[in-house]
């Protein structure tokens, strides 16, 4: 991030923090403000994982948001385990809880609802992905996604004062199981994202390069499978205009490597989410460009455009599917339908670009960093 936006966010950071005092305790449950009495908002956030572990999707919805809120002296903030809260025998009592998804065990959710309406605590719930379709219940069930976190997802999005999505499809489908959904895109955290990076991560796969192969890059969970197969045609036998082949590279999305793309595996100690930003950013010299192929399908259009924010951030140009959430980019992206041909043109021009359009860097860096509005907290009611 250059100097003076860098000095910008800051300040905007600063402003939002005057309305509230700052955490001055380890406990926040004791905490009871300044001098001037004010008590700050206290907000409770129910998540997988703890210590500072979470999934991918946790971190950019909800851990990074809270820290830097809390940073900022906005809120004073508490993970809360939900079955102890349920019971009475949780050290926080929240003025708002922030449940994840489903990380309300459903064992524990009946007790967890019972005490929310007794307390009057205000719940918001956050998704974001689509968990309430037939088409998307039809395609978790086959993922074995155990039924009893479906109830608890839909049963704490009807219970919640609000639930917080990503997307205006998803806002929908939350809609459609009796939600009250307000859309507040994703954004991504200026402290991993942002600032200089450890070269020393990346060790010797980006150090001393020479082209000898345009590398495109794909990142992403092992739910992507289908995504990766649009590629496979796309990337046969294709060679940019210089005349060096064009190869993928998978980071993640497969569990079953071929050979006709590159797998370039995680290292153990970049597998929490912090550290693998942190070594994606320094590897981001090897990639010349980066895809965001995504099928065309019901569960898909409710889907974030996380992606292309993380690849901006990387400097690379993008190539994205036509659907769902990365239609909107197509003023800043390379944006095209899930045809062979159009593919296979956008990438090979894509890799002589050398970075992404001034237009998307301005929009990512101005909009899509943590701080950079107040839409979350708005939400949260704070």
């Amino acid at each position: 991030m250059p100097a003076a936006e860098r000095l910008a966010f800051l300040r905007r950071l600063a402003s939002l923090g005057r309305r509230f005092r700052p955490l001055t305790t380890d406990d926040p449950h004791e905490h009871t403000g300044g001098a001037d009495g004010v008590r700050s908002p206290l907000l409770g956030y129910v998540v997988h994982g703890a210590g500072g572990l979470h999934a991918p999707s946790a971190h950019v919805r909800v851990v990074q948001r809270v820290e830097l809120l809390a940073a900022a002296g906005r809120v004073d903030v508490a993970q809360v385990d939900a079955g102890a809260w349920a019971r009475g025998t949780g050290t926080v009592d929240p003025d708002v809880l922030l449940v994840q998804r489903d990380a309300v065990p459903e064992a524990d959710l009946d007790a967890f609802l019972a005490r929310i309406r007794a307390t009057g605590t205000r719940l918001v719930a956050e998704v974001d992905d689509d968990f309430f379709t037939d088409a998307a219940r039809e395609r978790l069930g086959r993922a074995e996604y155990d039924p009893g976190r479906l109830r608890s997802v839909t049963e704490v999005v009807r219970a919640a004062a609000v639930t917080i999505v990503s997307t205006a499809a998803l806002a929908e489908a939350v809609r459609g199981v009796g939600g009250r959904p307000v859309v507040v895109g994703n954004q991504v955290d200026p402290r991993l994202w942002t600032g200089p990076v450890d070269a020393g991560d990346a060790g010797e796969a980006a150090v001393g390069d020479t082209r000898t192969v345009h590398r495109v890059l794909y990142a992403g969970s092992r739910t992507h499978g289908a995504d990766l197969a649009l590629l496979r045609p796309v990337f046969d036998g294709l060679v940019a205009a210089d005349g060096l082949p064009v190869r993928l590279e998978v980071v993640g999305v497969s569990d079953e490597p071929a050979d006709w793309y590159d797998d370039l595996p995680v290292p153990d100690d970049a597998g929490h989410y912090p550290a693998f930003v942190r070594w994606l950013r320094a590897h981001a010299a090897r990639w010349d460009a980066a895809v965001a192929p995504l099928v065309d399908e019901p569960f898909n259009r409710s889907k974030s455009d996380l992606k292309f924010v993380e690849y901006t951030l990387l400097g690379l140009p993008v190539v994205l599917s036509d659907v769902g959430p990365y239609r909107e980019h197509a003023a800043r992206a390379v944006v095209v339908p899930n045809r062979t041909g159009a593919w296979r043109s956008a990438v090979a021009d894509a890799v002589a670009l050398g970075g992404p359009t001034p237009v998307a860097d301005e929009h990512v860096r101005t909009q899509r960093l943590i701080g950079s509005d107040v839409a979350w907290e708005r939400a949260l009611g704070l």
